[in-house]
């Protein structure tokens, strides 16, 4: 049975361009990774926890944030892994520079029987759709594109 995780999708106008917050992953296995390993704000459901109030919480969790809706629902993916990922977009607006995250703890340096505490997200940002499609991992970019899909049928 695949992993099934739950995320929200920040998104914000400036200067009349669609910009996503995206999450760069804490600890020390991403500290040098950047292109492709960015992620929209989410985590793994509780059991019999319902799909958007999981991707609430694991917002919260992750950013510090409330979310606020309306929640606009995007298509599900599935990761590399073959983790499924429910994805649903709000607007809003945050300085990512003060996102506080929860924790986890992981043995570290490999092997040493030591564990040390990591942030789950160590720095987050508004991306454009351009800047996100380098940034974000390939199999999430789905998301970014059924938002701006989304967006622009509003619009029209």
């Amino acid at each position: 049975m695949p992993r099934v995780s739950a995320g929200l999708l920040m998104y914000r106008f400036r200067e009349g361009k669609l910009q996503v917050l995206l999450a760069h992953p804490g600890g020390p296995l991403y500290r040098t990774k950047d292109e492709g390993h960015w992620s929209i704000p989410k985590g793994e459901i509780e059991p019999g926890e319902h799909l958007l109030e999981a991707a609430q919480r694991e917002f919260r969790e992750e950013t510090g944030i409330t979310p606020t809706g309306p929640f606009v629902e995007l298509s599900s993916i599935k990761q590399k892994g073959g983790k499924i990922v429910h994805a649903w977009a709000f607007a809003g607006d945050c300085d990512p520079n003060v996102i506080q995250s929860n924790t986890f703890t992981m043995e570290w340096p490999p092997k040493s029987g030591r564990t040390k505490e990591f942030p789950e997200i160590d720095r987050a940002d508004f991306f454009s759709v351009e800047e996100a499609r380098l940034k974000i991992k390939a199999a999430q970019m789905p998301l970014v594109e059924a938002l701006q899909r989304i967006l622009e049928s509003v619009e029209a």
